[in-house]
């Protein structure tokens, strides 16, 4: 079972003077279970990409199949659609609106018409995979942090027990700490249940440490899809759209060419310290 996008193009303003290509001819399969960074510039098309993942917005032409099925046919139920993609918006503030944080976590599940205890059951679980204190259930969510408050939002999608978990970007103005501390979660999440993780980032750290694949999006078309490694190995390119590659791909490619025989095909400073003391332990003495 999987999301497949088929020749999908998306035009604001179709048959206008302001008309603009957001998305031209985007050709993706999402495969269950998979990490998935998703990443460009502003204006690359990447929300909208993701907006038309839960059927937020339709193609202008196209089609996206979701388990088999085209979610633009007239009979597709786009309410069970929504339930199973979950998008967790940038701004947490525009998901809550509950009095308490259990209650917020509540109310999605309350719609799906299950009974009082089972949708108690999914809140407190999906509380406790998003790492929640149980002292935080019963604040008012807006008395939280931005950190807090985020991981309330990830919970309020996870109480619908999604197949496909789409974040855009959930680090956004947080501390390194925060970040990794949510992120660090997200990956336990997706290893533990096998769900399908999107995450939209500005951060290459961020991706590089945790995706399994990257899709760049420029100009409102896919430009690179592959694993970290292989993405990054384009980093000219990628600052050519205003993008970058991780840090430590620019410090081993910095000591290549000083004449380091350092492996450059890494992404992570745990992959960029292994790579610098291999060279190192195999004999090598700068002159």
């Amino acid at each position: 079972m999987s999301l497949i996008l088929d020749h999908v193009n998306h035009i604001y303003g179709e048959d206008t003077n302001l008309a603009v290509a957001a998305l031209r001819d985007i050709n993706l399969v999402i495969p269950d279970g998979q990490f998935i960074g998703l990443i460009g510039h502003t204006g690359s098309g990447k929300s909208t990409l993701v907006q038309h993942l839960n059927g937020l917005l339709q193609p202008t032409s196209g089609s996206i199949y979701f388990n088999g099925q085209d979610i633009s046919d007239k009979d597709f139920n786009k309410k069970e659609l929504r339930s199973k993609v979950g998008l967790v918006f940038q701004y947490p503030e525009h998901q809550l609106f509950e009095v308490t944080v259990f209650q917020d976590v509540c109310f999605g599940p309350k719609n799906l018409g299950l009974s009082q205890k089972d949708v108690e059951i999914r809140a407190y679980n999906a509380l406790k995979q998003a790492g929640v204190k149980e002292e935080q259930f019963y604040q008012s969510p807006f008395d939280l942090s931005g950190g807090q408050k985020r991981r309330v939002a990830i919970a309020g999608v996870l109480a619908m027990q999604p197949e496909v978990l789409i974040l855009d970007e959930p680090t956004a103005g947080l501390d390194p700490k925060g970040r990794d501390e949510i992120l660090g979660q997200i990956k336990k999440l997706q290893k533990e249940t096998g769900i399908t993780v999107i995450l939209v980032s500005h951060s290459m750290e961020d991706v590089a440490e945790y995706v399994d694949r990257i899709i760049v999006m420029n100009k409102g078309a896919v430009m690179f899809d592959d694993v970290p490694k292989e993405v990054f190995k384009h980093y000219e390119a990628l600052e050519e759209i205003g993008l970058a590659a991780p840090q430590v791909t620019y410090i081993v490619n910095r000591l290549k060419k000083e004449g380091v025989p350092v492996d450059t095909n890494v992404t992570t400073i745990a992959e960029a310290k292994d790579a610098i003391l291999k060279v190192f332990k195999e004999g090598f003495s700068p002159c």
